[in-house]
């Protein structure tokens, strides 16, 4: 009988790192030679950064972005799909750094986002610092950018002053700089990150932007109250079903529904998006924001292109593991029939080979990822990746969240309150965007909380996505004694690229409020 594989493990980036200093270098090295071979692979290579990096936006691969019911790229957001994919995307990209000679035994290993590091220092160093010495050369660290080895060209873009193409030689950025250099970009961006030549400085920018996501308090009735991203990621351990634990349209029907709120996976990963890639949130944090921050991460177009993003998304798919595991889903999950998320439809439109109006399901195809079957070769479906130790041959490792896990929901669920946003319409907006909540209480302006809605960069040209377009958002009042909500004043901020959202755009002569919100 042939021998099972042993399972591998992913392991917690931190801990390559403390194996690094402790003297332990090769895994570390392994993993820089790995991604160094990859991103130096020709951009027609099937395994070339390049290539897998364009799958999630663009250039947006696959026939079909002339249509203009085309999402562009093959990611699914907004829908029950969202694990899943982004599981079997991280499959593939493992596959192709352990095809680089030296580096089979290379496993990708997860950006502990809420453990005691990150909440105190921020991102790991492996993915920020500036070189790293590999077999006795100072090379340019291979995991805290890509420089592009082909131009992208940004086919859906309806309007030329809103153009995100990007030539060849362009290096992705994180905040505080910016990435857009379109034709009528590029002089703004020069300027912008003309303010920011020191780059170690940048890294502790970058750093203190993404602990104020990851740690955010604020002090009321003498206690504090979390409105943070690590709050995001405990609560959405207890979700009650796959289907409103998958993604954001889901868990907002299911508000409406049954009056529960839930926070989705896919909450808390779309902050850090916009935490990492940058975006100005005025007088919300105890910092000073920057203005005009508008890196890669923090765009659906081009967040694939980012190393950290597959370190970010290795931790959202362990997140994913302990809700199964927490649950009792290892080896199934069960999908509300035609409920909101479950249509190709919903929230972002069809990927290249999903038929437009088509139910999602567990059966669904995960294109472009192909499953070799008895000589063959057909599209993995969610139904391949369920149980990531007898399906996939990997696991994870130490990390943090692991008592959540053992924690039932109701001693964890404190029934508070919430302001319920809604009637956003994306059409109008270009990209990613900020959902706020403020009260006043004593005199002084609190931030309740902030709804990262991560979003492509031109929805405007889309037909499908301007017919499913409205974003809400669902921010808790943890801790807010009745008495406080009733009497207090709240706000909500949208913050867009382009300023506040607060009048009609010239996109459409829309003569009503942009949104409204409500306490429930």
């Amino acid at each position: 009988m042939p021998t099972k594989k042993p399972i591998r493990v992913r392991k917690s980036l931190q801990e390559l790192q403390d194996e690094y200093l402790k003297g332990d270098k090769k895994p570390l090295e392994d993993l820089m030679r790995a991604w160094k071979g990859i991103k130096e692979l020709p951009p027609g290579n099937p395994r070339s950064f390049f290539v897998l990096g364009g799958y999630h936006g663009e250039p947006f691969r696959g026939a079909g972005w002339g249509n203009s019911s085309y999402w562009g790229g093959y990611c699914n957001h907004g829908n029950i799909l969202f694990p899943t994919w982004h599981r079997v995307y991280l499959l593939k990209l493992e596959e192709a750094l352990q095809s680089i000679q030296g580096c089979e035994d290379v496993m990708l290993p997860f950006w502990d986002e809420t453990s005691d590091d990150s909440l105190k220092s921020g991102i790991p160093w492996a993915l920020t610092q500036k070189d790293f010495m590999l077999d006795g050369e100072t090379i340019p660290n291979p995991l805290r950018s890509f420089v592009f080895t082909r131009d992208i060209r940004d086919h859906l873009t309806p309007f030329p002053d809103a153009d995100y193409s990007k030539p060849k030689g362009y290096e992705t950025v994180r905040y505080p700089l910016s990435g857009l250099v379109g034709q009528n970009d590029k002089a703004k961006t020069d300027e912008h990150n003309a303010k920011f030549p020191d780059y170690d400085l940048n890294v502790k920018l970058l750093n203190q932007n993404i602990v104020a996501w990851l740690t955010s308090a604020i002090i009321v009735d003498g206690k504090p109250i979390p409105t943070n991203v690590q709050k995001k990621y405990e609560d959405c351990l207890n979700a009650p079903n796959y289907t409103v634990f998958s993604n954001t349209t889901s868990a907002a029907q299911w508000l409406d529904d049954t009056g529960a709120h839930v926070v989705p996976l896919e909450s808390p990963h779309n902050s850090i998006h916009l935490a990492v890639g940058g975006f100005d949130l005025p007088n919300q944090f105890d910092r000073s924001p920057i203005e005009g921050a508008n890196g890669d991460m923090g765009e659906n177009d081009t967040a694939g292109l980012d190393p950290i993003f597959y370190f970010h998304h290795c931790f959202v798919d362990r997140v994913f593991w302990l809700w199964q595991k927490k649950h009792g889903f290892t080896d199934h999950l069960e999908i509300i029939p035609e409920y909101p998320g479950t249509n190709s439809v919903d929230n972002q439109g069809p990927t290249p080979g999903t038929v437009p109006n088509s139910w999602l399901t567990v059966e669904s195809p995960l294109d472009p990822f192909k499953k070799k079957e008895g000589g063959k070769e057909r599209a993995y479906t969610s139904l391949d990746c369920l149980n990531i130790e007898t399906q996939l041959g990997y696991t994870y490792g130490p990390g943090s969240l692991e008592k959540q896990v053992e924690l039932a929901a109701a001693q964890v669920d404190d029934g508070a309150r919430m302001v319920r946003v809604s009637g956003i319409n994306r059409a109008r907006i270009r990209g990613s965007f900020l959902i706020s909540a403020f009260t006043h209480i004593g005199g002084k302006r609190h931030h309740l909380g902030t709804e990262a809605v991560f979003s492509r960069w031109h929805v405007q040209g889309c037909a499908n996505c301007q017919t499913h377009l409205e974003a809400k958002a669902f921010i808790r009042l943890h801790g807010l004694r009745e008495e406080t909500v009733q009497s207090a004043q709240f706000e909500v901020e949208v913050r867009t690229r382009d300023g506040l959202l607060d009048r009609p755009r010239a996109l459409g002569n829309i003569e009503k409020k942009p949104f409204h919100f409500e306490i429930r």
